[in-house]
């Protein structure tokens, strides 16, 4: 590949790009090479307006943008000379002209790239005596957003993003010279699926998002890597906690998933983690109803009841429901534990809805292409075999069984003999359920997912998971060993559940939780149909 030199370090780059493009690409662009820069975004096209990242390329007499200079084999291009600071230090010093000094109580404070190169590459005071520019502040510019015109350095990556990203091209900059300002066209306001990405990118206090403006500083937060649950994309997030509580998502750059932008709908799921309908004990139903139990109590009397059927009617009459929103840890499990019972009739409920062709798939749920690979089928077949009354227990994973498209409503439960249920969140199932047990959202707890094309990603605790909360296959893995089912006397670990996943089903052959990194990959044969059936025994 062609090659140039900036500060004496070779870059490989590939026909095409910019400077900034094969920075980026290197994985160098400020760490390591400090090329500053606001209007460039590299899944958007090229601005050039900002003028911050101006270099020096030998052989040129002026100075040159980075993100709009092709970069050819045998350049040599310098960041550190004076004439370069000079022109930081102009650059830094006209975005400053008007900006105001309301960093204290700014919402971008801490995250603030205007704070951070002021520091960096800036003058030490300003020479302006004038007033500063007054203009709106804390606009609506639709449900999502409020803006704070006086801010906006008009680096135009919101503008760039609705023209090029969603294509609804709700804001344009209007006005010229010191009178331009963005703004949205009259009656269109920024109400698409991907609204909120203007916030991310935004990169001063110009654009908050409406749900984590002033929650909370941003200082205090820290950001775990994950996986969005909202649909079977899978889109790569960071969580950001504090106190043991996730605030909000904010999307991490993959190249192969996502890039870097995340739907509004996954964006707010976040708010699933802490709910306030989380089922908060184990229960056992009674004489006189669903009450609370200790997980102890709720193993045994699950475990009773499925001994009682397989005594008295064999396991052709036990059926498995499994989730999409289970990981692939999870999932393992609950296939080799139908397995050791005996059991065929096994199915993974999906909730459907909307799609469209960025990122949003109709499946609302991370890992059903996961459950396939593991020989769950169909959740239809599993519900024609409960309405005709072909099984007396059901184990359910979830509550998506209770969705229009598959049993709609309850009526179809309540003649069962047994229904366990283990879930996060309350739902009808609580009331015909006999044995329930709550579950952990995937953001307390590892192991990993497969997203509908096929690429496996981890997940990892952000949050510490309530104490009476336990992972599916840890619940099922104890239920398994009150049945002295085989394979099933050791305790739950995740780690070891991945590897022992990645040598028994060849779709996950290498695969584990450690193996995936930060980017995820790809089942094996990922680029055919995923394996209808990967039994475990």
């Amino acid at each position: 590949m062609p090659t140039f030199s900036i500060d004496e370090t070779e870059i490989e780059f590939a026909a095409g790009q910019s400077i900034l493009e094969a920075l980026d690409d290197a994985g160098l662009l400020m760490n390591g090479v400090d090329v500053p820069h606001y209007c460039w975004h590299p899944k958007l096209a090229v601005d050039g307006s900002c003028r911050l990242c101006q270099v020096e390329v030998e052989g040129m007499p002026k100075l040159q943008i980075a993100c709009n200079t092709p970069a050819l084999d045998g350049m040599v291009v310098r960041t550190k000379t004076e004439r370069v600071s000079a022109a930081r230090e102009g650059v830094m010093e006209l975005l400053l002209v008007n900006h105001p000094l309301d960093c204290p109580i700014c919402d971008q404070a801490g995250e603030c790239k205007l704070q951070d190169y002021a520091f960096e590459y800036g003058v030490a005071g300003s020479r302006s005596r004038e007033p500063r520019r007054a203009l709106a502040k804390n606009v609506p510019l639709g449900p999502t957003i409020v803006f704070d015109q006086e801010r906006c350095i008009l680096c135009r990556r919101c503008v760039r993003f609705c023209r090029e990203i969603t294509k609804t091209d709700e804001l344009a900059v209007v006005g010229r010279g010191d009178h331009s300002v963005i703004e949205t066209y009259p009656g269109k306001p920024l109400d698409n699926a991907y609204s909120m990405n203007v916030a991310d990118m935004c990169p001063v206090g110009a654009l908050t998002t409406t749900d984590f403006r002033f929650a909370i500083r941003v200082w205090f937060l820290e950001d775990v890597p994950g996986v969005c649950t909202g649909c079977a994309t899978g889109c790569n997030i960071h969580l950001s906690v504090a106190n043991n509580k996730v605030y909000r998502y904010q999307p991490r750059r993959n190249d192969d998933v996502n890039d870097t932008w995340i739907c509004d709908a996954g964006r707010m799921s976040y708010k699933e983690i802490g709910a306030a309908d989380r089922i908060e004990s184990a229960s056992v139903r009674n004489d006189h109803g669903l009450e609370p139990a200790t997980f102890e109590e709720a193993i045994t009397a699950a475990a009773t009841r499925l001994s009682a059927i397989l005594e008295a009617k064999g396991p052709s009459v036990i059926a498995g429901v499994a989730t999409a929103h289970a990981t692939n840890e999870d999932l393992f499990t609950f296939r080799r534990f139908l397995d050791a019972l005996g059991a065929d009739i096994a199915g993974v409920a999906v909730k459907r809805g909307a799609s469209d062709d960025l990122l949003i798939e109709a499946e609302k749920g991370a890992n059903a292409a996961g459950a396939r690979a593991f020989g769950f089928g169909e959740a239809a077949a599993v519900m024609k075999q409960i309405r005709s009354r072909s099984v007396d227990a059901v184990i359910c994973l979830g509550h998506d069984i209770l969705e229009d498209e598959l049993l709609g409503d309850t009526a179809e439960l309540v003649g069962l003999d047994t229904l366990i249920v283990l879930d996060t969140r309350q739902s009808a199932l609580l009331r015909v359920a006999h044995v329930v047990f709550p579950a952990r959202h995937a953001a307390e707890k590892w192991g990993t997912l497969t997203n509908f094309e096929g690429r496996v990603q981890r997940v990892q605790p952000a949050v510490t998971s309530p104490s009476y909360a336990h992972a599916e296959g840890f619940v099922l893995q104890a239920l398994g060993r009150a049945l002295a089912l085989d394979g099933f006397d050791v305790p739950y670990d995740a780690r070891a559940v991945s590897q022992a996943m990645g040598r028994k089903v060849q779709a996950f052959a290498g695969i584990d939780i450690d193996s995936v990194g930060d980017q995820g990959r790809p089942l094996l044969g990922a680029d055919s149909p995923l394996p209808g059936d990967a039994r475990t025994r």
